[in-house]
């Protein structure tokens, strides 16, 4: 006789379907708008963002709810001693257990190692969707379906913001390659010191940085992965005569260099995208939208 399904189980089964469903009424949703209908079909983008972040929130919800009510039981049975055997009950289990064939012991033990790989599968939704990276990457998702547009990842290795632009430029046909980024902000930096150094300062003395400390900071720019931020940003703004904006999860959007009127190179800052913390990726077109175009 095969054991009743845990409430872990039964809402991990639940979620799977749920999402199953979404994506079939995506997909009607989709074949319902024609190709060529590029209005519709906007707006359609930013319907299946929202459907699919309502879900994500009612599922991150129900097992939020979940867990707190499976531990105020557990919590209930220990103080009401409803998990303390009494000693003609432990004789029956013993006699029970003798009983039992080897057959059924396997089976049993195989319905447990599935209940808890359910029960894990159901915590690591929990921590996913409370996660500061999942709602992060949500809110992020949500904001560029409305401008058509998607995450392009980018390597996490130091070199991310000269990357992200690099790909940026790539695109119109004018990429430079790291090495010559990294060396045209630098450049940039060294030339018109005044505008940086009041932003820099020693971390153990307070002091602004000196010349020496200025030099080896471009140094460090130039030559090595290190990580580049709004300084850097603002450096390259300057040095390409192009505007750079930075698409954020949770704050406006940041644009430098607006007194360029390009169109302008677009990253996609990320707080929470890896464990070592700050990240940037690029941008591409939305998938759906350049299926339209190619249609």
């Amino acid at each position: 006789m095969e054991e009743a399904e845990s409430p872990e189980e039964l809402l991990s089964k639940q979620h799977r379907k749920e999402k199953k469903d979404l994506q079939a009424k995506i997909q009607s949703m989709k074949n319902a708008v024609p190709k060529n209908d590029k209005k519709r079909r906007k707006q359609l983008t930013e319907d299946i963002a929202k459907l699919e972040a309502e879900l994500d929130q009612k599922h991150e919800e129900e097992l939020r709810g979940l867990s707190s009510s499976t531990v105020t039981a557990k919590v209930e049975e220990v103080v009401n001693g409803i998990e303390s055997v009494g000693i003609d009950d432990e004789e029956q289990k013993e006699n029970k257990q003798s009983r039992t064939s080897k057959a059924q012991k396997r089976r049993d033990k195989k319905a447990a190692m599935e209940r808890d790989r359910e029960a894990r599968i159901a915590e690591a939704e929990v921590e996913n969707l409370q996660g500061s990276r999942h709602l992060e990457g949500l809110q992020l998702r949500q904001k560029l379906a409305e401008r058509q547009l998607q995450i392009r990842e980018i390597q996490s290795d130091g070199h991310c913001m000269y990357q992200a632009i690099d790909h940026q430029l790539g695109v119109r046909g004018q990429a430079v390659g790291l090495s010559k980024l990294r060396g045209r902000t630098a450049e940039y930096m060294r030339s018109h010191a005044d505008d940086f150094l009041p932003f820099l300062t020693n971390t153990n003395t307070g002091d602004m940085f000196s010349a020496d400390e200025f030099e080896a900071y471009c140094n460090d720019v130039e030559r090595t992965a290190a990580w580049g931020g709004q300084l850097e940003l603002r450096a390259l703004t300057e040095a390409l005569k192009l505007p750079i904006e930075v698409v954020q999860a949770d704050t406006p959007l940041l644009t430098i260099g607006e007194e360029y009127k390009q169109p302008p190179i677009t990253l996609v800052y990320m707080r929470h995208a890896f464990g070592l913390g700050e990240h940037y990726n690029s941008v591409e077109p939305l998938v759906e939208a350049a299926n339209e175009e190619e249609g």
